[in-house]
């Protein structure tokens, strides 16, 4: 194997993967989890914030993360809307998602990464084969509005889902309560 085809050979199963894992948790019951949820804001929050620190040099990319930071929200508070709570006969809490939303952001995430890889390959096959002077690879707006969006939605949606699941609980206890 070619040294500039071993990044791509091991990149490509590990975001499918992500991918997969990521579909799969859109369909279907999924057990609240508190402790996860917590966890992925905060990773979220850390992402926006150095995607934010890196957007800095540029205020296009700034513009482009804020932009879709703002609209991911949004989306997100629609998102919450659409859910369902449940508890099953066992007694665990869980929602139901609805599947158009991640479904939409995961096509347009898989969509915009596969575009900048179809635009950063040929440049990147250049700066190989020591062509002249390398063409500015750069990053670009388009991409970090598809970042701040996904960031901006599931912060909202994780601390919808919290402050929700805590309503559902209420009412839960008070229905049992006479």
């Amino acid at each position: 194997m070619t040294p500039n085809l071993a990044p791509i050979a091991i990149m490509v199963p590990v975001l499918g993967f992500a991918v997969w894992r990521r579909v799969r948790s859109q369909f279907g019951r999924q057990p609240i989890r508190r402790g996860r949820m917590i966890a992925r804001i905060a990773v979220f929050a850390v992402i926006g914030v150095l995607a934010a620190l890196g957007g800095m040099l540029n205020p296009r990319l700034l513009e482009g993360l804020a932009g879709g930071a703002v609209l991911g929200a949004m989306l997100g508070m629609f998102g919450l809307r659409l859910t369902r709570f449940e508890r099953s006969p066992d007694g665990s809490d869980g929602y139901i998602p609805n599947p158009w939303i991640g479904g939409l952001l995961t096509a347009l995430l898989v969509a915009r990464l596969a575009w900048r890889f179809l635009v950063v390959m040929p440049q990147m096959e250049h700066l190989q084969t020591g062509a002249g002077a390398p063409p500015p690879i750069g990053n670009s707006p388009l991409t970090l509005l598809v970042f701040g969006l996904l960031i901006g939605y599931y912060i909202t949606y994780f601390s919808g889902l919290l402050v929700h699941h805590r309503r559902f609980e209420q009412a839960q206890t008070a229905a049992r309560t006479p």
